[in-house]
């Protein structure tokens, strides 16, 4: 099953990805594609208490680019797949080669959920209910972000948006 659990920050989009991933049967794969910035210690701080509330026994694979490579290689009907976040790998992306770079990828990874077999749990940053912002490249992360979800809504089977810690079934079967 192909999942795309959206929402607000802080509204409980990750705990959710977690708690599916822990019912499933298989063995859990977490791709993180937050790119490290050593100077930043609030972003530290983020990732230390997503690593701290993960079980050990999960793999974790750290990919800020190559999104679809990742979950090409670790797809299997046995695994359960997380991908927290896809609006951090836009931001990544979007900074490379002028946003161009972005576009190979999203499409590589567009094309491969046409044919994913397994579980697959997509986390995003839902950032188009707010106002446009001022600045062309935040007003592109938004525009990119929006397209993003609605490409990923399409080929997922389950659509989830989060608010406070509430998830509200958009698509698909309901909990």
């Amino acid at each position: 099953m192909k999942q795309l659990i959206l929402g607000g920050a802080r509204s409980g989009k990750s705990v959710l990805a977690e708690r599916l991933a822990k019912e499933s049967e298989g063995k859990v794969v977490y791709i993180a594609t937050s790119a490290l910035i050593d100077d930043d210690p609030e972003m530290l701080e983020r990732i230390a208490r997503h690593r701290d509330r993960r079980p050990k026994a999960w793999a974790l694979i750290e990919e800020p680019f190559y999104l679809a490579d990742a979950i090409q290689i670790n797809q299997s009907p046995d695994n359960c797949i997380i991908v927290d976040c896809l609006t951090l790998w836009l931001s990544n992306l979007l900074l490379q080669d002028e946003g161009k770079y972005f576009e190979q990828q999203k499409a590589a990874l567009i094309s491969l959920l046409h044919e994913f077999q397994g579980n697959l749990i997509l986390v995003g940053n839902e950032v188009g209910m707010g106002i446009v912002p001022m600045g062309e490249l935040s007003r592109l992360f938004q525009d990119e972000s929006g397209r993003l979800h609605q490409q990923l809504a399409a080929v997922c089977d389950r659509v989830i948006l989060t608010v406070a810690g509430l998830p509200l079934v958009m698509k698909g079967k309901t909990f």
